[in-house]
């Protein structure tokens, strides 16, 4: 009986052995992962200010230049809402306010804008 117990011992040490030197391996000693770089943020000019149809145009625009820089807005889509807004600024410079604020209205709405 004493003589299995001691053969069971010398069996285990390997298994122990080997076992210690596995979990010493999760360990890392390398150099610890540096953080990634910060993301440079595009800095948004300064929203044009007013009432009326001219600035709110112009902030609209403002707002899908900095998204198709940005790129949470496709450069084909930006193109052609700034031809909506575009249309929208010729009424507005033709004294058409009420038209304009309109076609501003249904281009945001189109392209999902609030």
């Amino acid at each position: 009986m004493i003589r299995n117990a001691v053969s069971m011992q010398r069996a285990s040490l390997p298994l122990v052995v080997c076992l210690a030197a596995a979990l010493g391996a999760c360990t890392s000693s390398g150099p610890s992962p540096t953080a990634a770089a910060p993301v440079a943020v595009p800095v948004m000019a300064p929203l044009p200010e007013g009432s009326g149809c001219g600035p709110g145009i112009a902030r609209t625009q403002a707002v899908v230049d900095s998204d198709v820089a940005t790129g949470n807005l496709n450069q084909p889509v930006g193109a052609r809402f700034s031809g909506d807004l575009a249309r929208a600024a010729e009424a507005c410079r033709a004294g058409r306010d009420r038209e304009a604020i309109g076609l501003l209205a249904a281009a945001k709405a189109r392209y999902g804008y609030p």
